[in-house]
């Protein structure tokens, strides 16, 4: 029996689907935005107050990168 391929043109707006659905999609690709991390956040709220306070705050810009990308600087 032979192979058949075909193209098909779909036309989807964003809007078609739930806000969980996106995050479960992104869930499951391991690419959720850093909103979604509790982690990411909390370190952005430490960087934000100690650059208030005129502290040093790379360390925490480090922390943050590594748990976002989960690459070390």
């Amino acid at each position: 029996m032979p192979t058949i391929y075909t193209e098909v043109e779909v036309d989807v707006d964003l809007s078609d689907f739930d806000t969980d659905d996106l995050v479960e999609e992104l869930e499951n690709r391991g690419s959720l935005p850093v909103e979604s991390n509790g982690d990411a956040a909390e370190i952005v709220e430490a960087i934000w107050l100690k650059r208030r306070l005129g502290k040093d705050y790379h360390t925490d810009i480090d922390m943050l990168i590594y748990r976002v990308l989960g690459k070390i600087v």
